[in-house]
């Protein structure tokens, strides 16, 4: 899919513009064919390397905007 290959290694940003890792992978609902969430990485040289297992699911609901960066939204959102 071609959106997702537009996400894959975009920053993800929380809503104080923090970043938190970047998107290594999305899950997507093959019946709905809809993102469900996004997997990311802590980032840095040892996910480069593969050495890092740390990952983050985000949902895609919790997801504000998508630009250059993806910005989620606060909690109050």
């Amino acid at each position: 899919m071609r959106i997702v290959e537009e996400i894959v290694g975009k920053e993800v940003l929380d809503n104080t513009a923090v970043i938190i890792g970047k998107v290594k992978d999305v899950q997507i609902d093959m019946e709905t064919n809809t993102i469900e969430s996004l997997v990311l990485g802590k980032g840095g040289i040892s996910e480069g390397l593969g050495l890092s297992k740390g990952e983050t699911i985000v949902p895609y609901d919790m997801v504000k905007k998508i630009g250059d960066k993806i910005l989620l939204k606060s909690a109050m959102d």
